[in-house]
């Protein structure tokens, strides 16, 4: 599957690079990692070799580190490349603290122009709006998205760009098989808009890639090991379990369920990726096609588990 912005077309699941940065807010801090600078430059061209051209960062990971690697990378693939990219604004409005970020993202992403340019955060979202409209129609941003936004944030992003001859081309939320509920009605108002869904934490960060459980869990001081400890893993078995049956039915990766269900229903998954055989494993995912059957359990067992996720950011 493929879907167009901006009159190009881009593959169904863009590629995460939140754990490419270093510093703050990096792989080390939120995944328990270090970062493999010459891996990651190996996942790349095999990702995208194998078709993902869709690639997502952001200002604030690694404070631009992440940003500073991918636009190295992307240097002679400029005019294949869909690069999505955020801003995440301070507390208290600032004029032109939009064209501020945006020009130091292109710089450091080496690039004239971001496929899509993200409010990461919906605060001030009519002042912020319209300084992203005026850099749309400047031809800065191909397209303009929010993230973490609940409805009434969204419709009125999209009211507010509208009065400046733009509309808001796309939502991206925390979306996984442990929060499906809270974005059931954006889902919704979306599919309607023509705005297009991209979900991030497909996998909770590993939580459901059937390689972690309560015998196995995440590396200890690391955010995601603060935040799903073993008393979720054990809430979680079940799924976790149907996970690695359905994977081996189907001949992949457990993992690459989570991101054949989001993809299933209309859902533009964010994958993070740190190793070239995962975008191997990737590019088996994305053709998988659940039956109906297997998506009830997969939901059902979710919900039974009485477990929600939602990031501290959110």
């Amino acid at each position: 599957m493929h879907y167009l912005l901006n009159g190009k077309e881009m593959s169904s699941c863009a590629i995460g690079t939140w754990a490419w940065g270093t510093g703050a807010n990096s792989a080390k801090i939120v995944f328990g990692k270090e970062r493999d600078e010459e891996k990651l430059r190996e996942t790349f061209s095999t990702a995208f070799d194998l078709g993902f051209d869709l690639w997502d960062t952001a200002e604030v990971y690694g404070n631009g580190t992440s940003e500073e690697l991918l636009g190295s990378l992307i240097a002679d693939k400029k005019d294949s490349a869909v690069i999505s990219t955020k801003h995440f604004p301070g507390r208290s409005y600032k004029e032109g603290e939009c064209r501020r970020a945006l020009e130091a993202s292109l710089k450091r992403l080496g690039i004239d122009k971001a496929d899509i340019y993200w409010l990461h955060s919906p605060r001030n979202i009519e002042q912020n709006m319209k300084e992203l409209a005026l850099l749309k129609n400047e031809g800065l941003i191909g397209s303009v998205g929010l993230s973490n936004a609940n409805i009434y944030q969204i419709r009125l992003a999209d009211i507010v760009l509208r009065e400046h001859s733009v509309s808001l081309a796309a939502v991206q939320n925390h979306y996984s098989l442990l929060s499906i509920e809270r974005e059931e009605k954006i889902l919704r108002y979306c599919s309607k808009q023509n705005i297009l869904f991209f979900g991030y934490m497909i996998l909770e960060q590993g939580a459901l890639s059937g390689k972690y459980d309560a015998e196995h869990p995440f590396p200890r001081f690391s955010m995601r090991g603060m935040s799903f400890t073993k008393s979720k893993f054990r809430k979680i078995a079940p799924l976790i379990e149907e996970l690695r049956t359905l994977g081996a039915r189907h001949g992949v990766d457990p993992a690459q369920i989570p991101v054949a269900w989001a993809v299933s229903n209309g859902v533009i998954p964010i994958v993070g990726l740190t190793k070239p055989e995962q975008a191997v494993a990737l590019a088996q995912g994305v053709n998988i096609c659940l039956t109906d059957e297997e998506i009830r359990t997969l939901e059902k067992l979710a919900l039974d588990s009485g477990v929600t996720c939602k990031g501290v950011w959110e």
